[in-house]
């Protein structure tokens, strides 16, 4: 590639030396060249010691001297020359490109990848490459030389180009099927296997319950954890100085705030926000100052509410009762025995037959012999609750149910320790 450029650059100097011998060649018609110059030498080294008007009068008498000489056959022998180097020229740098090609080409098809084929095209044909160059040269070249090194210099680029176009879809394809070889999938092995998940046997409760309430039409509502002291207490019947708020075993934080107790809060703000009929089920986590084998500080909770007009004690049984079918088996019954909340009058607790011994094992595990499990606190809601809302007590009657899914999974999957549940232990999980 050097001596392409070499070359080219020697035409450059070719032409421009052409072109003085070329002035010099009319110049020369007149004059006798080397004579003048010689007596111009003598003329400047005799003005050292001379004054002007003495070298002027030499170089007057020389210039008429010169004349009458003929010069014409330097002109001549000076055109001839330029031309023969100029064709000379030309001839080397043809012939220095068709070297220059042929090597580049051979070097683009030994590439061994994309990599390497890539920095011989910034080698060959990028703004810093000889080929580059050697196109700058061409505007300095002899008018006639133009077009021919012109024209081999554009097509080395061409064949170059193709070159590397022909082996960079060589090269693409050996790559990629180098790759697919790399990462070809044995499907005779075995595959790899991902753990199983599943859901929490709380949450399994949880959605099996809330299921069941939106079938018979409930809307799910939600609310904040953290609640004012009005919405977990007062608004429920529970005035500041009540000692049923000592029963709640609350975490009181700022500015009036607690962690809630239950979801009832969340029954009270939907009352607030709408008329009547209410049809609504609020799961929800809660929080209560409480940890031993049945009570954790953190724990879940289902509350549902029914406002309507004619809303009695018995719809709620029978709304229970189907849902401890749904939950627990068809085969489960039910039974109500009289109880106290603050919210609710009359209230209730909700015991089921033992699904496991229904009653027949003194040594049941689940009920402990008892033939009934503890389930669910309810009843039907206090006039005044309705009244702090703003329905007339009147006109609307209505019920509520509290129950924690937690205690619920306890009894359907024989737990006895219900801290298991919130330690994440998956030897624990994994069996559900």
């Amino acid at each position: 590639m050097a001596r392409f450029a070499r070359e080219a650059a020697r035409l450059a100097d070719a032409s421009k030396f052409a072109e003085q011998a070329r002035r010099a060649a009319e110049a020369a018609k007149h004059l006798d060249a080397s004579k003048f110059a010689e007596q111009a030498r003598r003329a400047a080294e005799a003005a050292k010691h001379l004054d002007v008007s003495k070298f002027a009068e030499r170089a007057r008498r020389a210039a008429e001297a010169a004349k009458h000489l003929d010069a014409s056959k330097f002109a001549e022998q000076a055109r001839r020359a330029a031309e023969a180097a100029s064709r000379v020229d030309r001839e080397q740098v043809v012939a220095e490109a068709s070297r220059f090609t042929e090597q580049a080409q051979a070097a683009i098809r030994a590439a061994k990848n994309l990599a390497e084929l890539e920095r011989l095209r910034i080698e060959y044909l990028g703004r810093s490459s000889q080929l580059t160059e050697v196109k700058k040269l061409v505007r300095e070249l002899p008018v006639e030389a133009r077009p021919e090194v012109g024209g081999v210099a554009n097509r080395a680029s061409r064949d170059l180009e193709d070159a590397i176009k022909v082996r960079a879809e060589e090269l693409a394809f050996i790559e990629r099927e180098a790759r697919l070889r790399a990462e070809a999938v044995d499907v005779t092995l075995p595959g790899v296997p991902y753990p199983k998940g599943s859901l929490h046997p709380s949450m399994r409760v949880v959605d099996e319950v809330v299921d069941f309430f939106v079938g018979l039409g409930y809307r799910v509502a939600e609310g904040p954890e953290v609640e004012t002291d009005y919405y977990n207490f007062t608004a429920l019947n529970i005035p500041p100085g009540h000692p049923a708020r000592t029963m709640q075993d609350t975490f009181f934080l700022d500015e009036g705030l607690v962690l809630r107790t239950h979801t009832s809060p969340v029954q009270i703000r939907t009352m607030l926000s709408q008329e009547p009929p209410v049809y609504v089920v609020c799961p929800g986590r809660t929080y209560r100052r409480d940890s031993d084998p049945t009570h954790t500080p953190m724990f879940n909770q289902i509350e549902g509410l029914a406002v309507d007009r004619g809303i009695t004690l018995s719809h709620l049984k029978g709304t229970l009762a189907a849902m401890a079918r749904h939950v627990f088996g068809e085969d489960v019954k039910v039974r109500l025995r009289p109880s106290y909340f603050q919210f609710t009058e009359p209230s209730v607790e909700l015991d089921v037959s033992c699904f496991v011994c229904g009653g027949s094992d003194p040594k049941c595990k689940v009920c402990k012999g008892a033939g009934w499990l503890e389930m669910l606190g309810a009843g039907m809601v206090d006039p005044a609750v309705l009244e702090e809302v703003g329905y007339d007590p009147e006109e609307y009657t209505g019920f509520a149910f509290g129950m924690g899914p937690d205690r619920m999974a306890m009894a359907k999957y024989g737990v006895a320790d219900l801290r298991l549940f919130f330690e994440g232990d998956l030897r624990f999980l994994r069996q559900f």
